[in-house]
C-alpha cells in the first residue's frame, strides 16, 4: 500500500522531526544532568553521613572530657581542701608550740630561781660526826643501812621540835643549804 502525503506534511513531519530529536538531545541530557545530580546527592548523602558520624564520636569524646576534667576538679578540689586543713593545723600546731615555749621557758626561770634558793644537800651523821654527803634523803638513809643501820625506824622530827644531842643518835640525816643560807 502507498500513502500519499502532502509536502506540507512532510514539511511539517521533518519540523517535529527535528524537534524531536531536540526534545530527544535535552531528554539525554537532562538524563546527563539528573545522573551527575544523584552521584552528588549520594556523594554528599556520604559526606553527611560520615560528618554526622565524626561529630557523634567528637562528641562522645568532648563528654568523657568534660566528665575526665570535671573528676579531675573535684580530686584537686579535695587535695587543696586537704592542704588546707593541714595548713591550718600546722599553723595552729606552730601557735601552741610557741606557746609551749613560753610557758617552758617561765617554768625554766622559775625552776632555776627555786633551785639556786633550795640547793640543799643531805649530811649523813653517826654519833655526831660527819659520815657523808648526799644529793638526797633517800641516798643518805641508803648509805647508813650499808654501814649497818636498821631500814625501819626513820623519822622525821616535828617542825620545830628539839634535836636530840647527836653524840646519842646512831644515824641522822640532816639537810642543810649549799653555797650559802637558805
Amino acid at each position: 500500500m502507498f500513502r500519499i502525503v502532502r509536502t506540507t506534511a512532510l514539511d511539517a513531519l521533518h519540523g517535529d522531526r527535528a524537534e524531536l530529536d531536540r526534545v530527544r538531545a535535552e531528554l539525554e541530557q537532562t538524563r546527563t544532568d539528573l545522573t551527575a545530580a544523584q552521584t552528588a546527592a549520594e556523594m554528599a548523602n556520604d559526606s553527611a553521613i560520615r560528618a554526622e558520624d565524626t561529630a557523634e564520636r567528637l562528641a562522645t569524646q568532648l563528654d568523657q572530657a568534660q566528665r575526665t576534667a570535671d573528676e579531675e576538679f573535684e580530686g584537686m578540689r579535695t587535695v587543696l581542701g586537704q592542704a588546707t586543713a593541714e595548713r591550718d593545723a600546722a599553723r595552729a600546731q606552730v601557735l601552741l608550740d610557741a606557746e609551749d615555749r613560753v610557758a617552758l621557758r617561765a617554768l625554766l626561770r622559775t625552776a632555776r630561781r627555786q633551785t639556786a634558793r633550795t640547793a640543799r644537800v643531805h649530811v649523813l651523821f653517826r654519833y655526831g660526826a660527819l659520815h657523808s654527803v648526799h644529793a638526797s634523803p633517800e641516798a643518805a638513809e641508803a648509805a647508813a643501812e650499808a654501814e649497818g643501820a636498821p631500814r625501819e625506824g626513820w623519822t622525821a622530827l616535828k617542825p620545830g621540835a628539839a634535836l636530840p644531842p647527836a653524840a646519842e643518835t646512831p644515824w641522822r640525816v640532816q639537810a642543810l643549804p649549799l653555797g650559802g643560807v637558805d
